[in-house]
Formats: C-alpha cells, structure tokens, sequence
C-alpha cells in the first residue's frame, strides 16, 4: 500500500490544534501534512522495514547516549517545519541546545523544530520521486544532513546544506561527518 493524499483544503483547513487532535484521536493511522495542507497517510512499514529501522534508531541512541550531544527521534515523531508542513523522519536527532530552546509545551506536541539530522528509510511501498521530493523540503527547511536509504538498489543518497546531492552504490558505512561528530552507520546489516 502507498501513502494517500487528500486535498479538502476547499472544504476544511485544519489549524496546527485541530491536525494535532485528529492525529491524537486517530492513534493507529499515522498522518503527515505537506506544505499545501494536503493530508498523507501513511501506510505501516513490512517487516524487513520495520526491523531495519529499529535497528537504524538503535545505532542512533546508542551513539547519542554517549556523546549527549542532542536528542535523536523515531519515526512516530512528528515535526512543524517552517513551510507549514508536518512531517515524521524514521530517524532524526537535534543539538540538544536547540531542543532544550523549546518550551515545554512545544516539546510535548508536534515540535517547531527543523531537525538538524533526518533519515528516511525507503520501504517497498515508497515512491523515490516522493521521498526525493520530501528530502528536498527538509533541506529547503534548514536540515544539515540527511540520508534516503533504499535496501532494493542498495544506495544512499546523502544530502547536505548547500551542495548538490550525492549517490552512494553499496556503501558499507556512512560517516555523520561534523553533523554527528563521531558517528558512523554499518551498512551491512542494512544490505543483508
């Protein structure tokens, strides 16, 4: 199943509130909202996906409970970018300085936030233009560093601020560069 996009903006403009409520009353569909307000619904991840994207979030943790350098997020994460849209990476993480800039109140719903690190996990279901689409918004709304991983052509595309877009075939390990000092992802489980 793909994700599905519905446009009732002529019907209905739902408030940032009113998003937040239908998501919180609807906890077994997992929303997203685009830069027009256009709802997407996102469909659940297969197994091999989900159990590659615990394993991805873990890696992330792990490192991050080391360096206490920030926060790092899930994808049940949702996120209030500048252009208005509300989106949830499988994995993103933030300098902690930044997150703790939030008030208590921001922190506990959908941050207004841009995360300084994404990653989206491709699944069977995903459309590349789509996810290339929204990797786009998240560097045009002030991400450092992001990754779109795809296990079915083993390739990682890397994005960073301000320089053109980067494809890596088979790659065995991506490094955080200054983003995610010391990080470093092993592919391999990725791939296998």
């Amino acid at each position: 199943m793909t994700a599905i996009t519905i446009n009732f903006n002529n019907v209905l403009k739902l408030s940032d509130d009113q998003f937040y409520q239908l998501c919180r009353d609807n906890p077994d569909v997992k929303f997203e909202r685009n830069a027009f307000g256009e709802l997407i619904i996102m469909s659940p991840t297969g197994g091999e996906t989900g159990k590659c994207n615990a394993k991805l979030t873990t890696r992330f943790v792990l490192w991050n409970e080391q360096t206490q350098l920030g926060e790092v997020f899930d994808s049940s994460t949702c996120f209030k970018l500048p252009n208005g849209s509300d989106r949830s990476p499988d994995v993103s993480w933030i300098k902690l300085e930044r997150w703790n800039a939030l008030t208590s109140e921001q922190r506990e719903k959908f941050p207004p936030i841009t995360p300084d690190f994404v990653l989206e996990l491709m699944s069977p279901s995903d459309s590349l233009s789509e996810t290339q689409a929204k990797m786009q918004e998240y560097m045009n709304a002030g991400v450092k560093l992001a990754w779109l991983i795809d296990r079915k052509t083993r390739s990682v595309e890397i994005y960073r601020q301000g320089q053109p877009k980067e494809v890596l075939d088979s790659p065995t390990s991506l490094s955080g560069e200054d983003i995610l000092p010391g990080f470093v992802l092993d592919l391999l489980f990725v791939w296998g």
